[in-house]
């Protein structure tokens, strides 16, 4: 009697086709119209972001006369010129503005950083004295805020009234951010901070030596949150300056570009003789306020994706 060999089936590979296929059978490539109605609406984002802001390079450098002829608005421009450039950048109040906002953002991203740091190392530490309940008024600051009379008021009585530090003092501190700040130093080991303090560190030490060098990603982000902010703060330059020349660029972009005033050979260079059209000076100075954002945020990118994970997750 001859035996038979029977060969038992394969066994079905249900895990190796559960990896590619999602509930009811169905793989998890999306199909081709799927693929294709993500595709539109991706473009269309696209061209949403990117056509306004070609439109406004290319307004700033054309010509009177083509912007004439296109209703003073241009994708393309026939004859690229800086002159739009040279006008505002030569002197004058954009000039003035610039170098104004420039100023008010280094000083007060620092000073900011600074204080914000301080203050969340100080909310962190377990023990130190006044911490909860200092950390329940800057709680209380997220929920409910001054108005515009008593800050204003306030603003005056320190003598603030038409000075740089009345664009800096009144928003310095963050309550948001010095949360955040707060929640990232939770999550620093205890026994680093026990093991300086048995070498002898102080708080300071600790601080500048330890705690700040470990948390460079959140401090980036907090620092771009600031600079964002008084890069583009004009209320506090319009209710507590009267002096023009100490206006910063979000108020003169507002004066000349919203409210559409006409920029005058006064409020430039002296000497200026045939001035831009005025839509290539508005698009040029809009320009301006723009590019130090989109110049500092690639460096930032990687520290603001880093800060904001390590700040969210904590164990």
């Amino acid at each position: 009697m001859t035996e038979t060999t029977t060969i038992a089936p394969a066994p079905d590979s249900a895990p190796a086709r559960r990896r590619h296929r999602g509930r009811g059978g169905r793989t998890n490539r999306p199909g081709l119209p799927e693929s294709l109605l993500k595709l539109i609406v991706l473009g269309l984002a696209t061209l949403a972001v990117v056509v306004p802001f070609v439109g406004i390079v290319s307004t700033s450098l054309s010509s009177r006369e083509h912007l004439d002829a296109s209703g003073g608005f241009v994708l393309w421009p026939d004859a690229p010129t800086l002159a739009a450039y040279r006008t505002v950048l030569s002197g004058g109040v954009v000039t003035t503005a610039l170098l104004v906002s420039i100023g008010v953002t280094l000083v007060g991203t620092v000073l900011s950083v600074l204080v914000s740091a301080m203050l969340a190392y100080g909310l962190s530490r377990p023990g130190s004295l006044g911490s909860r309940p200092a950390l329940l008024i800057v709680l209380l600051s997220l929920l409910f805020s001054p108005g515009i009379i008593p800050l204003y008021l306030t603003v005056r009585g320190f003598g603030l009234i038409d000075t740089f530090a009345a664009l800096i003092l009144p928003g310095v501190v963050s309550a948001f951010n010095v949360i955040v700040l707060r929640s990232f130093f939770l999550n620093i080991p205890a026994e680093i901070m026990d093991s300086a303090k048995v070498d002898g560190a102080g708080d300071w030490q600790i601080f500048t030596r330890i705690v700040a060098p470990l948390s460079k990603a959140v401090l980036a982000v907090i620092g771009l949150f600031y600079a964002v902010g008084y890069w583009n703060s004009f209320f506090n330059a319009l209710i507590y300056l009267n002096d023009q020349s100490r206006w910063p660029l979000p108020l003169v972009l507002r004066t000349y570009v919203l409210n559409n005033t006409q920029l005058s050979a006064a409020d430039v260079a002296a000497g200026a003789e045939a001035l831009p059209a005025q839509p290539a000076l508005q698009m040029a100075m809009l320009l301006i306020a723009i590019i130090p954002i989109l110049v500092v945020y690639p460096f930032l990118q990687r520290h603001f994706t880093k800060g904001v994970i390590t700040g969210a997750v904590k164990g």
